[in-house]
């Protein structure tokens, strides 16, 4: 109750905006909404920044995730409605192997959504130039990706003409049809002829038939849809895959990746990653939010909406200091809800009514994994998939995994972070897929034995595996926005995707639907705030 009281009153009492929760997409809205001029207060419940975006020490990471699977409670009501939260976590399951991790927990900075990545020329990183906030954050570039095959191996994935060249994998036949297809779609994004362009029947076909269609070999396929054009289901099985990916979307993802190579000087490949954590990313909006005139107060939660008595209109919040609040909007994290004005406070929380959110049926299932050796000796930072039917024969979905070393300040010198993600229905799908590659990747321990072999006698070239130290897998909900509740709007978890596009496009879209007509994020110019910016760059 002290640490309650021992806040001063926060002036002004009326905003434009509030909004709870320093989420990457609250971050944003808030900093687009402080740049269009309008008064804006964020606040979190927690002590740091980045919500379900964070990157945290390890015992920080665990308390976060078990907070957040517990189920909901409706608190009691004086009047106004309580807001409430939600579960969006469950099936948390952690091992350890090794009490070196705990010993330096605070030496971690694991990312709560991970895997995730930028393409050098993606719409987040164009954000990040646009409105200056590179100044905030430096980077590092992904060294490698590589992609298994049925036998277990990791083939590496020739994204570029160099890396073609380079590939001792692929056949003299495979190079020069992987080579014709770059360079058609290449000719096809280019305005110089119509001629060149891939025809309209080709654009809506599966991308998996037209890529049997050119003649590319079953490996070259599993490459490009998976490693590059980032699938998440098995393509080659259409009548059952969930998520089909047409021509035109493939060839428009592979586009963005090639564009991405080379870009920028200091970066080697198409993908690069913020040292210290994704988390970093939504402190960069929140500061430039700053910046603008946003007020920023952590450890401050608030316990209740405030509605008209007449109307029944949303016209504030109530704060855990007790003191009311009041604006035009509300914009809540992914995980908080409010029952319906029609509904009583007693309701259960099945009966809740989420503000502008629907869940999706499927789930992400992530996992991060502390060992002390890469993956790939001749590598710190890469990238691993597994495509459907590569760990086992029923694999539908494709494993995602994600290593990071100390040179990006995530972890201690002399161990790994890993992450691995997968979408599936419920937590017995997602780990037995997690699984699977991890025991493709580690050496895992014994029970009562901290040390392990760690050979794979599965090739030829016998390699040692690094050993897994520690470990945790978890299901994360997702949530996506859907329209707003009166004038109250709930911003989407962490997706599925590798990459911030599809994030920022629904968060574009939310504050489009907040304030129709204003600029999003405006250009911030080299007399600006940041004398030292430009927009030619990007610290790798």
């Amino acid at each position: 109750m002290e640490e309650e009281t021992s806040y001063p009153p926060i002036e002004p009492s009326t905003f434009d905006l509030i909004v709870t929760g320093t989420g990457l997409p609250e971050s944003i809205i808030a900093s687009a909404a402080s740049a269009a001029g309008k008064t804006v207060l964020h606040l979190d419940t927690n002590p740091f920044y980045g919500s379900h975006y964070a990157s945290l020490p390890l015992n920080d990471f665990v308390t976060f995730l078990q907070s957040h699977s517990q189920p909901p409670k409706v608190p009691e009501s004086d009047g106004s409605i309580p807001l409430v939260s939600r579960s969006l976590y469950s099936s948390l399951e952690i091992h350890s192997h090794s009490d070196e991790p705990l010993k330096n927990a605070r030496r971690f900075n694991l990312d709560l959504a991970g895997p995730r990545v930028f393409l050098c020329s993606d719409s987040m990183i164009d954000l990040i130039l646009k409105t200056g906030i590179n100044q905030y954050m430096e980077f590092k570039s992904v060294d490698a990706s590589f992609v298994s095959d049925v036998d277990g191996g990791l083939l590496n994935v020739p994204d570029s003409r160099s890396a073609i060249f380079k590939d001792r994998s692929l056949s003299i036949t495979e190079k020069n049809r992987l080579m014709k297809f770059f360079k058609l779609v290449q000719a096809h994004f280019s305005e110089e002829s119509e001629e060149d362009r891939i025809p309209e029947e080709d654009l809506e076909s599966p991308f998996v038939e037209f890529l049997s269609k050119i003649g590319l070999s079953q490996k070259l396929k599993s490459i490009i849809l998976y490693a590059i054009v980032n699938a998440n289901y098995d393509q080659d099985n259409i009548e059952a895959c969930k998520d089909v990916i047409n021509t035109k979307s493939g060839i428009s993802r592979l586009a963005l990746h090639h564009s991405s190579v080379g870009r920028f000087a200091n970066a080697n490949g198409a993908m690069i990653y913020p040292i210290y954590g994704q988390g970093e990313l939504p402190q960069a909006f929140c500061r430039r939010a700053a910046v603008k005139g946003c007020i920023y107060v952590l450890r401050m939660p608030i316990v209740s909406v405030l509605m008209d008595k007449e109307d029944g209109t949303y016209k504030g919040v109530k704060l855990v200091s007790g003191q009311n609040l009041f604006s035009s909007r509300l914009i809540l994290a992914p995980s908080f809800t409010i029952p319906s004005p029609s509904v009583p406070s007693s309701a259960q929380p099945s009966n809740l009514r989420d503000a502008g959110r629907i869940d999706a049926k499927d789930k992400v299932a992530r996992g991060i994994c502390i060992a002390n050796n890469s993956i790939r000796s001749e590598v710190s930072n890469c990238l691993v998939f597994f495509p459907p039917r590569s760990l086992y024969p029923e694999q539908i979905a494709s494993v995602r995994v994600f290593q990071l070393s100390s040179n990006v300040a995530v972890c201690p010198p002399g161990m790994f972070v890993t992450y691995l993600s997968a979408m599936s229905v419920d937590a017995v799908e997602g780990k037995k897929l997690l699984d699977a590659a991890i025991n493709a990747l580690f050496s895992i321990p014994l029970p009562g034995n901290s040390e392990s072999s760690g050979i794979d006698n599965s090739s030829e070239n016998i390699e040692v595996k690094p050993s897994l130290l520690w470990s945790a897998l978890y299901m994360q909900e997702r949530t996506k926005f859907q329209g707003d509740l009166d004038s109250i709007s709930n911003t989407p978890m962490p997706d599925e995707h590798l990459d911030y596009n599809h994030l920022l496009d629904t968060t574009e879209k939310l504050f489009q639907e907040i304030y129709p007509g204003e600029e999003f994020l405006a250009t911030t110019s080299l007399s600006d705030e940041h004398p030292n910016y430009a927009d030619s760059e990007l610290d790798s």
